[in-house]
């Protein structure tokens, strides 16, 4: 936790704002501005971030729904440790795995809802691989 002290004034908080948004006006508005040959991940990364005002609502439920879909994976891990490890009931096991399937099922509905499939939520981090597991 921060002390009073330690915080910028909002002079200074104005100031960085100030450069940031003058940092901001000197990036071209397309990498082919930059230069017509521009490839690799500059250019993939600038085609990412163009939203579609027709696709924002579905791109918006999708990056929710992976970090959702992130987390019960991790849930359901850290479950399946506790029962290898002997830490649960029958009966909190069963519970659990009740659980699980359900939620795994309610993903499956929500994506289908709005036209995805779980595979679309595993989201593509270019060189470190893909965000969940195959």
């Amino acid at each position: 936790m921060t002390s009073p002290a330690d915080r910028p004034s909002p002079d200074r908080l104005r100031e960085i704002a100030d450069a940031a948004d003058r940092a901001f006006s000197l990036l071209p508005a397309r990498p082919e501005e930059v230069s017509p040959s521009l490839t690799g991940p500059v250019r993939g990364a600038a085609r990412r971030l163009r939203a579609d005002p027709d696709t924002v609502e579905r791109d918006l439920v999708r990056l929710v729904l992976t970090i959702v879909e992130l987390l019960r994976q991790l849930m359901e891990r850290q479950a399946l440790r506790r029962v290898d490890e002997g830490d649960l009931t029958e009966e909190q096991e069963e519970r659990l795995g009740l659980t699980l399937m359900l939620l795994h099922d309610r993903m499956a509905e929500l994506c289908d809802s709005y036209g995805l499939t779980l595979a679309d939520l595993n989201i593509d981090l270019g060189p470190l691989g893909t965000l969940l597991p195959p």
